[in-house]
């Protein structure tokens, strides 16, 4: 969503999907590697999640998939995990079902709704999901998911009560522009210094000192082939 400059992850497809996930795999030399499988490419029937979470895993060599959904996923996680597909579940704010939810906003806010996400959790885990992403919710319903739960919880704009935390690159480095969400740190503004960057290098080029002289072939430096 962000590389491509989405509004949303919706129109992600398994093929972008294994692309990136499969130039992450060939750099990472530690990191546990999983990958999410797409709007549309799972949400069907368990068969055809693990088609897709085949094709993942065979052409990426990650180490894991991530699907979206509580209770109603639960059916599908279990599919997999028998089928030796390691899964990641993701409840709570679920940016696939944006549409459906109505937006961004954060959830768990009404006692009813946090109860459900609970039930959530309790479920994916007892499929088999190995850890659960628990997204944009209030932060005492993440903390009391993961004292309820026995497997790890990775939080994302919930508590720091969560086993583990996630920030997207992008928003952590400062590269993206406009609204930066309530649960987002910037640890730099690398986005700042490359938009200097590129500033300065247009202006050297309009006013002709780019390239300069030390950056040219000529009688005084390497020679170029002819032919």
């Amino acid at each position: 969503m962000v590389v491509y400059g989405l509004e949303s992850t919706i129109p992600v497809t398994l093929e972008m999907m294994i692309a990136h996930g499969a130039a992450v795999s060939r750099g990472a030399k530690h990191a546990l590697v999983v990958v999410d499988l797409p709007f549309g490419s799972y949400q069907e029937s368990p068969a055809q999640a693990f088609r897709s979470a085949a094709r993942i895993l065979a052409e990426t060599g990650c180490d894991a998939v991530k699907l979206e959904g509580g209770a109603v996923m639960a059916e599908t996680i279990e599919f997999l995990t028998a089928r030796g597909v390691p899964v990641l579940a993701h409840i709570g704010l679920q940016p696939q079902s944006v549409n459906a939810l109505g937006g961004y906003a954060a959830r768990g806010k009404q006692a009813a709704e946090a109860e459900a996400i609970v039930a959530d959790a309790r479920a994916v885990a007892d499929a088999g999901a190995f850890a659960v992403v628990v997204e944009g919710v209030v932060a005492p319903l993440a903390a009391r998911i993961t004292s309820t739960i026995r497997v790890p919880t990775i939080g994302i704009g919930a508590s720091a009560e969560c086993d583990g935390q996630i920030l997207v690159t992008d928003d952590m480095m400062g590269m993206t522009f406009g609204h930066v969400p309530k649960f987002v740190r910037r640890y730099a503004d690398v986005g700042a210094a490359v938009k200097a960057a590129a500033e300065a290098y247009a202006e050297d080029v309009r006013a002709r000192r780019f390239p300069a002289e030390e950056h040219l072939y000529g009688a005084t430096g390497p020679k170029i082939a002819a032919g």
